[in-house]
């Protein structure tokens, strides 16, 4: 019977990583990805974003 409690948590972990890369998978593309990809362009835009400089230098 150990090999039973040795095997159930790694057949379990498996279960669920085949679960979440389906669910992954099954996501990818479809009527929100245009949103999405804006979503993502619209955050990276924010980051890039040159910082204002100060108007007057420290002098």
């Amino acid at each position: 019977m150990d090999y039973v409690s040795a095997l159930l948590p790694p057949a379990v972990m498996a279960v669920f990583f085949v679960g979440v890369i389906r669910v992954i998978v099954k996501t990818q593309g479809g009527a929100n990805k245009a949103k999405e990809d804006a979503a993502v362009d619209a955050a990276l835009a924010r980051v890039e974003s040159p910082r204002q400089a100060p108007a007057t230098p420290d002098a």
